[in-house]
């Protein structure tokens, strides 16, 4: 179920985004409402898988020395099975099944080289319809962002999606 979300809920999610732990009574003053109505319609943004409250942790940081982002071929009449299995592994964060030269785009994390070559030898190629793979070893993480606004509603232009400020 797609939620519908209007002004007061972009301007909710906003002010999450710039302090995912900001009190609801500071949005609450800063949009003009009550705090139990952010405190509702937060409960609602998250019901709706909308939004979600998680500690975002930079893996080269803490850790993991090797991430990579695999283009993987595989049979297309299975591929949500396949999708599946292979997004079961610990090592993947992130597995989209897309169109173009690769089935599946995969994003890993490792401890290091010797761990994603075990990873692409013992676990991804074991995936019974996994064809080939093209493994992109990351030097650097330039820009990650999990901030993106939600979209205005049609008719709704930008310069009025914006009109109430949070911060």
């Amino acid at each position: 179920m797609n939620l519908v979300l209007d002004r007061t809920d972009r301007a909710i999610i906003r002010a999450m985004k710039t302090d995912g732990r900001m009190p609801f009574s500071t949005i609450a003053t800063q949009l003009g409402v009550s705090p139990g109505m952010i405190r509702q319609r937060v409960q609602r943004l998250v019901d709706g898988g909308v939004l979600q409250f998680v500690a975002v942790t930079h893996p080269l940081r803490s850790g993991f020395h090797t991430m990579a982002l695999i283009g993987v071929k595989a049979d297309g009449h299975r591929l949500q099975e396949i999708a599946r299995q292979i997004a079961g592994f610990e090592e993947v964060i992130y597995l989209a099944i897309t169109s173009g030269t690769y089935n599946f785009l995969v994003e890993v994390t490792c401890i290091d080289n010797a761990h994603l070559l075990k990873f692409l030898t013992e676990k991804l190629y074991s995936v019974e319809g996994v064809r080939e793979a093209e493994t992109f070893i990351y030097l650097d993480i330039v820009k990650e962002i999990y901030t993106w606004d939600p979209p205005a509603p049609a008719g709704e232009t930008p310069a009025n999606a914006t009109a109430i400020e949070v911060g």
